[in-house]
């Protein structure tokens, strides 16, 4: 196991970790580097804004089913046998999708790239479970949050200039897991938790542990989080932006990357900020910020203002996401840690496959600021219910 580096944000320096960054950088490649195409893929595929959501939600649905699986069994078998295939499944079909000629087509190699990247977003945040313990653990989650906020501010520039090219362009960035898979395979040092005994044992244990309310509230707090994302911010978000200011793929880029910027600023403080606030505090919070965001897009002037209420979801990215991995991360025992993450990346899958689907609705029928508004009430919801099941309740 990685030996603890004395002083403030210096784990960073560990090996190990920089492997688990590019694994996260990675598992964020697949929506936020097309999101700036999506106008032009609509385009060419003949495609209305109505149902965007295929071609997101195609890559998302795999990891509904399949990334529970994958931490069953990186907990029975070990995280390197999961994770080099995962990144090279989603290296060669993420590759091939730029080379689709038609939807369907398409959509085949977006399910089949998702079948990549299910394990992807799940295992990055157990092997730093595994890796790190206290308060090292809570500055390892918020410097890969970091991480993962400064790859959702990088992929839709990259995106959006190489969608400039054509559509199919930002389907070249998946072939850089390709190489990554071989520096896991060779070099990640992590040590494998004990399987402890009889699979059904193990899956009656872990279950048990799942049901209680803090852990329920975690993974509503996951899934509500990833409804508004992907429903809002990478499917809808471009439309209205294309839309109502007329602006590029590029320019759509730059606004959907100052979200990732502001979260990846206040992630990599989070251990600080954990220290004089309350977590739970901060991830209430941080559904506040989500619904204000979401009220504020529609009354945005101009192109440039957008970047207001979209910085603000950035804010409440921050407060959110490692935080909950944090406590996820916590609440499980070693040895039940991969199938216990992995739930939490199931709904998370679950939110994004569904985010665009519900946005979809809100959009037929309430129109395109409909949408943000629907998001705004839901933000508000969510947020009085993970109170009542994170902090008035007890695990």
């Amino acid at each position: 196991m990685t030996q603890p580096v004395s002083g403030f944000n210096k784990i960073y320096r560990h090996k190990e970790l920089q492997m688990i960054f590019c694994v996260t950088l990675t598992a964020v490649m697949g929506v936020s580097s097309i999101a700036p195409a999506l106008p032009k893929m609509l385009s060419a595929m003949d495609v209305t804004p109505g149902h965007a959501w295929w071609l997101v939600s195609a890559f998302t649905l795999p990891g509904v089913v399949l990334t529970p699986v994958m931490g069953i069994l990186a907990d029975r078998i070990g995280r390197k046998i999961v994770l080099v295939p995962s990144l090279l499944c989603f290296a060669l079909f993420g590759a091939l999708c730029g080379l689709s000629s038609s939807l369907p087509i398409l959509l085949f190699f977006r399910f089949m790239q998702g079948v990549g990247a299910a394990a992807l977003g799940s295992m990055n945040v157990t092997l730093i479970s595994d890796l790190y313990t206290g308060k090292q653990r809570m500055e390892a989650m918020g410097l890969n949050a970091s991480v993962l906020a400064l790859g959702t501010t990088i992929y839709p520039f990259l995106g959006g200039a190489l969608a400039m090219f054509g559509w199919q362009f930002p389907f070249l960035l998946p072939l850089l897991a390709a190489p990554l898979a071989f520096f896991i395979m060779k070099y990640l040092d992590v040590v494998q938790p004990a399987s402890n005994g009889k699979f059904m044992e193990y899956m009656k244990n872990a279950l048990r542990q799942m049901r209680n309310p803090e852990p329920l509230g975690l993974f509503a707090t996951t899934i509500a989080t990833f409804i508004i994302l992907y429903g809002v911010i990478i499917s809808y978000l471009p439309i209205y932006l294309h839309e109502h200011f007329g602006a590029s793929s590029f320019g759509t880029g730059l606004v959907i990357a100052s979200s990732s910027l502001v979260s990846a600023l206040v992630s990599s403080q989070l251990a600080r900020l954990a220290t004089r606030f309350n977590p739970k505090a901060l991830l209430i919070s941080a559904f506040c910020f989500y619904a204000l965001s979401a009220f504020l897009i529609p009354l945005m002037p101009s192109e440039l203002t957008m970047v207001i209420p979209v910085m603000i979801f950035g804010l409440a990215q921050a407060l959110n996401i490692p935080n909950v991995h944090t406590m996820l991360a916590n609440l499980a025992p070693p040895e039940q840690r991969g199938a216990f993450m992995a739930l939490n990346g199931m709904v998370l899958r679950l939110g994004q496959t569904l985010g665009p689907l519900i946005m979809g609705g809100a959009y037929a029928l309430f129109g395109l600021r409909g949408v943000f508004y629907f998001s705004g009430c839901l933000a508000l919801a969510v947020g009085v219910g993970v109170f009542y099941l994170v902090i008035c309740r007890k695990a």
